[in-house]
């Protein structure tokens, strides 16, 4: 009687001892674009300059948001990837030379965080992300064009949402993006993410990001027109030894983008943390960019997708 128990007994948990580990295997893939709020705290615990944190509240929205920098300079908005927080540029919150020449916001996007929409669980549609960061915008007090910054997947959201308001952005820049639909890349344990019983014991944001994973060659699809009709200035920034955002990115860039307002810059041993490896790269662009003026002549925002 003793033997049919246990046998049952096992039978029972081995499908929750394979999710926790298989959740555990997961969660040790992508830990490293995660940052835990005791490591926030830690991190900033003996530095003077330490980022504002506020959300952004409507019926619909609530927006998390840390920002540093006197909000009368021009903003320079930072959007993450998948997984990914706002904590993911805190190197270049922490710099002290872009402290000086911006008001740095970065953002927690709709599903990451506390930024939510309507209580819905994810939000895969690029254009309702896009959207869905607009309020920012009226965080600053400038009259100055924002420079906006996309990486990885938060590459084409920051696109889609300079296609909205072109008359408030000075600068679109795309760091590791995917944008070819045709590229999108999955791995030899994507489809374990997918498992209700995995998802279970695995963070929010990884099941965020895996449900946006699984609609995103569809959503990037969407944005084709986007590409051909950006007028933006806009720099594409591609690594060659990026194992998650294919290097042929940027070769779908050259292709769509049609504006000669645009630039490509190819790093040949780089990775997917750009922002990171290069940091020097990305800063000398930013403060170069900031030379030079460009004032909001329009300031609608639209309100609806």
């Amino acid at each position: 009687m003793h033997s049919v128990d246990h046998m049952l007994s096992l039978k029972f948990f081995r499908p929750v001892i394979f999710a926790f580990a298989a959740s555990v295997l997961l969660s040790s893939c992508f830990s490293r674009y995660i940052i835990s709020a005791k490591q926030v705290r830690k991190h900033y615990a003996m530095k003077d300059i330490k980022p504002e944190i506020r959300i952004i509240k409507n019926d619909t929205l609530s927006l998390c948001i840390a920002s540093v920098g006197a909000d009368t300079l021009p903003m320079l908005l930072l959007i993450h990837g998948a997984p990914g927080s706002l904590w993911g540029y805190m190197n270049l919150m922490d710099d002290v030379d872009l402290q000086k020449q911006f008001h740095i916001v970065s953002v927690d996007r709709v599903g990451y965080g506390k930024s939510r929409l309507k209580k819905r669980r994810f939000v895969t549609s690029i254009a309702t992300q896009a959207q869905a960061l607009l309020p920012v915008f009226e965080l600053n007090h400038s009259d100055q064009k924002v420079i906006v910054l996309g990486r990885s997947y938060g590459a084409p959201i920051a696109a889609k949402m300079v296609s909205l308001v072109p008359d408030k952005v000075k600068e679109l820049i795309m760091v590791s993006p995917v944008i070819d639909p045709e590229k999108e890349k999955f791995y030899w344990f994507s489809k374990w993410g997918r498992n209700s019983l995995i998802q279970f014991f695995l963070p929010g944001e990884f099941n965020t990001a895996t449900a946006e994973k699984y609609s995103h060659a569809d959503e990037l699809k969407k944005l084709l027109p986007v590409w051909q009709n950006l007028e933006v200035p806009t720099t594409v920034i591609q690594g060659g030894n990026d194992w998650i955002a294919d290097p042929g990115n940027i070769d779908f860039a050259r292709k769509h983008i049609k504006s000669k307002r645009a630039q490509y810059i190819f790093l040949y041993n780089a990775g997917h943390m750009i922002t990171y490896t290069h940091s020097e790269m990305i800063k000398e662009m930013l403060l170069r960019s900031r030379l030079f003026q460009d004032k909001i002549t329009s300031v609608s925002v639209p309100t609806g997708e």
